[in-house]
């Protein structure tokens, strides 16, 4: 019992930590900072026209700061778009990486764009799997039942991450070869803040380590993948 207890205990830690430093160091940095040239959204804008990449769209959200390659938007939080920090300027420039791999055709942002339509497929046919177990319960074929709900779960259990595997190197390209050299050539940020530039980039790409290890160790529900 002593044992269960304590790997239960070492699961919540590993899922909630990582997710904690993220939060706290987007938040240690979120605060206003009249100083700087110009809004999360201005410095997304500035960058995409700065690329010849006019079309891609910069607009508000409520979903969750991304990158949208179908309707070619970077979309920001309310704070993050409006708000004039460098948490602000570091997500969008992590957005704008986005919109960047999307534009020149990345090899790893057109796999993990490839394995998202799959898993969609994938995901759709485990929830059908589970769905299914409760007729069978019905029609007392109990065996069979169980074997759909492992079928199901375990399929939507892989499908969620292969998904976080596919999008790790998008996510870490996205903050270090992509944001991090627009901040450093940039204007928008004094020399002093890209040390907490780095940070936040680094924490923007490691938000999806914190989901594979979630992954790992919780069974996700479909419709719960990443976005970039």
């Amino acid at each position: 019992m002593v044992l269960v207890v304590a790997v239960l205990i070492v699961a919540v830690l590993l899922v909630a930590l990582p997710q904690f430093w993220v939060h706290s160091t987007i938040e240690r940095h979120a605060g206003d900072r009249p100083d700087l040239g110009g809004t999360g959204a201005d410095f997304a804008r500035h960058a995409l026209d700065g690329m010849k990449l006019q079309h891609v769209k910069v607009e508000v959200t409520e979903q969750g700061d991304h990158y949208d390659p179908e309707a070619k938007a970077v979309r920001l939080q309310q704070r993050f778009y409006s708000g004039r920090s460098v948490s602000a300027v570091a997500i969008a420039a992590h957005e704008v990486g986005h919109a960047m791999q999307h534009a020149v055709a990345l090899p790893i942002y057109e796999r993990r764009q490839a394995v998202a339509r799959q898993a969609h497929v994938l995901g759709m046919i485990a929830q059908a799997f589970v769905w299914s177990a409760p007729i069978l319960l019905i029609l007392n074929k109990s065996a069979a039942a169980l074997v759909l709900n492992v079928l199901g779960f375990g399929g939507m259990a892989l499908v969620s991450f292969f998904m976080q595997v596919s999008t790790l190197p998008v996510e870490f390209d996205a903050s270090f070869n992509r944001a991090l050299p627009l901040l450093e050539e940039g204007r928008f940020l004094q020399q002093r803040d890209l040390a907490a530039a780095r940070q936040l980039l680094r924490a923007a790409a490691y938000t999806y380590v914190a989901a594979l290890i979630r992954s790992v160790l919780t069974l996700p529900g479909f419709g719960r993948l990443p976005r970039l």
